[in-house]
């Protein structure tokens, strides 16, 4: 269920953004598009920050979860 919804807000997104590049060029369409997908993204880490907080686990930020993917 999750897999579909991430489907459906990325076919959203593209549909919005596909109708945002017709009127306003494709600068514009690419910059909606990015800020959509930054939001989505954030929500989706935060979530899992908040999983790892209530497992037990170690809040890491950016920086240290890309030191520890890096290697």
């Amino acid at each position: 269920m999750k897999m579909f919804r991430y489907k459906m807000i990325l076919v959203l997104a593209l549909t919005i953004g596909t109708i945002v590049g017709i009127f306003r060029g494709s600068e514009a369409k690419q910059k909606w598009f990015f800020r959509v997908k930054s939001r989505f993204d954030e929500k989706r880490q935060l979530a899992e920050q908040r999983k790892l907080m209530r497992d037990g686990g170690v809040a890491l930020d950016d920086i240290e979860i890309a030191a520890f993917h890096n290697n």
